[in-house]
């Protein structure tokens, strides 16, 4: 038995205090990341197209998991409705539609297919 789990197999949920500590863990490594990019970013002396690269590479990182969040589920596809709702809420985003607008959209958009059929 994993400790911290409860111990019937329907309601397998991380006890909270284990919840609070893994939260806690992740906040402080979270921060120690940072920090340590501070504390270092003298002493490394990085050449000029690395440092242009650098905030290139953060936004690609963020569309790779925006994308992989959209089209797939459990390691597979996700169907087509996920990627129809999040092209619409692109889209008014584009036109600078208000963000409850977009995600209301986005979400209306998905479920609506998902109801009509449309995995």
């Amino acid at each position: 038995m994993v400790t911290g789990l409860s111990a019937t197999a329907d309601t397998a949920s991380p006890q909270p205090v284990v919840l609070v500590a893994v939260i806690l863990a992740l906040a402080v490594g979270t921060y120690a990341f940072r920090l340590v990019g501070v504390l270092l970013q003298d002493r490394l002396d990085l050449p000029g197209w690395l440092r242009q690269l650098l905030p290139v590479a953060a936004a690609a990182l963020l569309a790779a998991l925006a994308a992989t969040a959209t089209l797939t589920e459990g390691g597979a596809f996700a169907g087509v409705a996920r990627p129809v709702g999040v092209l619409v809420g692109l889209g008014l985003a584009w036109f600078r539609a208000q963000f409850v607008l977009v995600v209301v959209a986005a979400a209306a958009t998905t479920a609506l297919l998902r109801l009509a059929g449309v995995p």
